[in-house]
């Protein structure tokens, strides 16, 4: 069964992407995706992933448990090798579903972008994507400033969308494939002084 309706995918290095995902975008579309679902709405997050868990699993269990990816898109993201196992599992299941074709358009990832659309890889640039350059403040004090209503409001535009696509999502099934990127390689030991 569906746990999720929607995985925020985003790349977690780095400080602004984070911290804007963490500080406005996941706390808005929380509260917006709810005012629109006749279930309380459930938002993949990975800060609420519990101290201790094994990370991968809880990566691999909520994205197959998901309706809707929706990547914070960057140029970075692209390069993130967990960020690109979550994209790609996303367009397999939209085989799979045979979604994200010309009879049937609408897919299963809403991404939005964050900073930098044109050095994204051309498989990206076949999707339409909303642009939240305008808003991509990190800083808490962003949402004293007037720029912000038209935030609230562009998110708020963005959850009924994604209700419509949460709607549309293909029955859950448990062979929904999920990627992942291969494990690091051992550490060489390190020889002892003499």
């Amino acid at each position: 069964m569906y746990e999720y309706d929607v995985f925020i995918s985003y790349q977690r290095n780095g400080t602004t992407v984070p911290a804007w995902v963490r500080t406005h975008f996941y706390p808005r579309l929380s509260e917006l995706l709810d005012d629109q679902l006749d279930h309380q709405a459930k938002i993949f997050f990975d800060e609420n992933v519990p101290t201790g868990a094994n990370w991968p699993l809880e990566l691999r269990n909520a994205l197959q448990r998901t309706r809707i990816l929706v990547p914070v898109c960057s140029p970075k993201y692209f390069l993130n090798e967990w960020c690109l196992a979550e994209w790609h599992s996303m367009v397999r299941r939209e085989e799979i579903a045979a979604m994200a074709t010309p009879g049937r358009p609408q897919g299963l990832i809403y991404p939005v972008i964050f900073c930098d659309s044109e050095n994204f890889p051309s498989y990206a640039h076949e999707r339409r994507m909303q642009d939240l350059k305008t808003w991509n403040l990190p800083y808490p004090q962003f949402q004293d400033t007037i720029e912000y209503l038209g935030f609230h409001r562009e998110v708020e535009r963005i959850a009924v969308e994604l209700k419509d696509l949460i709607d549309q999502a293909p029955e859950w099934r448990p062979d929904w494939p999920v990627h992942e990127p291969p494990p690091d390689p051992p550490r060489t030991p390190r020889l002892p002084r003499f």
